[in-house]
């Protein structure tokens, strides 16, 4: 922190604004996911109606990576005023567009009451609600990475990333209550809107800590050491002088982006398409995995830094491909003990815990929200729409496509620690260009 030392305890202060962080992330995961667990019921709502099985699949997911689409958008578009006007200021439309998009879908007329113009009114939220969390999820990170002492760099953005998971988590729990809950008929006549008002509810509640919320002390420094008649331009900076940044960055953001689509959202459908198991048990190893996945985030983030990211990275990646390919090689065997085997691989995949602290290093504080906001996106845009599709139709054929995407990505991730570990020197977070 430019005033504080680099060997800094935490303060009362930095602790508020990472747990702010951390319950706003939450939430923001469940707002996004919250079509995820509905996308038929929501598709046979606001769309004609429709017999083939196949087809309504196929126009969820659609919908479903819209969303996806979107992201990209919001974040260069919104990020790059991140880095004018400051963090803070759009930390706040973030959270309110999200608020307010989830709870105009939980108003909307199906298609019975409005015809066509519902699945536009739906689209047009859907793409707004992926606009603010492609902001949100880079946002987060630089904010905690911008407030905590240096020395808690790596961990105070593994609790960020921990959170997400966080609100995976709490969605399995939430939409198995409300399955339960509710009989078929109940969820397509009213019970749908539910989850979007419960979201538009939790959104808001963040806001009421929002006083004791700074600004980012490096924001607020370079913003006061710039010349009056200075003008921001991150994008004209931004691919002017990190070129290589943006590639490190779109590698690095492939393998976080990879990791958690096919580890935490497909991977239980995948299986389902080549192996029989018992669904409660899978449903609970599938949350087992995730609990182990938020612990694995902190641990990474814990014995990970500058220095050893490289080695910690490359060891990680090993690891996680052998614990996938003895994931897949256990079902095939039998698949009694799929509680610790799950349990295994989440926590193996909580290796995304300590990239993003790197992510945060790549970029100098007037193009870094923008950068991460540009690399972040596009792979994820990428990696949203093209995977669900290609891994569901490369598993009918070949069972063990999920893990050979993951040893791909893997395969990636020792390259990069590699890279990072005979990486000669780093730049400073508070460096400015």
């Amino acid at each position: 922190m430019p005033s504080r030392s680099e060997y800094a305890l935490m303060s009362s202060k930095d602790r508020n604004t990472v747990l702010f962080i951390c319950f706003s992330g939450a939430i923001a995961f469940f707002d996004f996911l919250i079509y995820l667990y509905l996308a038929d019921i929501i598709a046979a709502s606001f769309f004609p109606a429709i017999t083939d099985p196949a087809t309504i699949k196929i126009q969820g997911l659609v919908l479903f990576a819209i969303g996806y689409l979107a992201r990209p958008l919001g974040g260069v578009i919104f990020g790059r005023y991140g880095d004018i006007k400051g963090r803070k200021p759009m930390l706040l439309i973030s959270i309110l567009v999200t608020a307010g998009s989830v709870l105009a879908m939980a108003c909307l007329p199906t298609y019975a009451q409005l015809g066509l113009i519902a699945p536009a009114l739906f689209i047009i939220l859907r793409l707004i609600q992926g606009m603010a969390f492609g902001l949100y999820v880079p946002l987060a990170w630089v904010f905690v990475a911008e407030h905590v002492p240096r020395q808690y760099l790596s961990v105070g953005c593994s609790y960020v990333t921990a959170s997400f998971f966080t609100g995976v988590l709490f969605s399995n729990a939430f939409f198995l209550w409300l399955s339960n809950s509710m009989t078929v008929d109940q969820l397509a006549d009213y019970g749908w809107r539910i989850p979007f008002f419960v979201a538009a509810i939790l959104s808001v509640l963040p806001l009421l800590g929002w006083r004791w919320i700074d600004e980012s002390p490096f924001f607020a420094q370079m913003k006061n050491s710039k010349p009056k008649e200075y003008v921001a331009k991150p994008f004209t900076l931004l691919f002017k002088h990190c070129k290589h940044s943006i590639f490190i960055g779109m590698v690095l953001a492939l393998i976080v982006s990879s990791i958690t689509t096919v580890v935490v959202l497909l991977l239980p459908d995948l299986i389902e398409l080549r192996f029989t198991l018992d669904s409660d048990l899978f449903g609970f190893s599938h949350s087992l995995g995730i609990v182990f996945m938020i612990f694995g985030c902190v641990f990474y983030g814990i014995i990970s830094n500058h220095q050893n990211f490289g080695k910690i990275l490359t060891i990680g990646s090993i690891l996680l491909i052998a614990q996938m390919f003895a994931f897949f090689y256990h079902l095939q065997a039998s698949g009694d003990y799929i509680l610790i085997m799950y349990a295994l691989l989440g926590f193996c995949a909580g290796i995304v815990g300590m990239i993003p602290a790197i992510l945060v290093q790549l970029f100098p504080t007037n193009v870094r929200l923008t950068g991460m906001a540009f690399c972040y996106n596009i792979a994820y845009g990428i990696v949203g729409v093209l995977v669900p599709f290609g891994l569901g139709y490369a598993t009918l054929y070949v069972s063990f496509s999920p893990a050979l995407y993951i040893a791909f990505i893997g395969f990636i991730g020792i390259i990069m620690g590699l890279y990072f570990y005979n990486l000669p020197e780093f730049k400073k977070i508070d460096e400015v260009i």
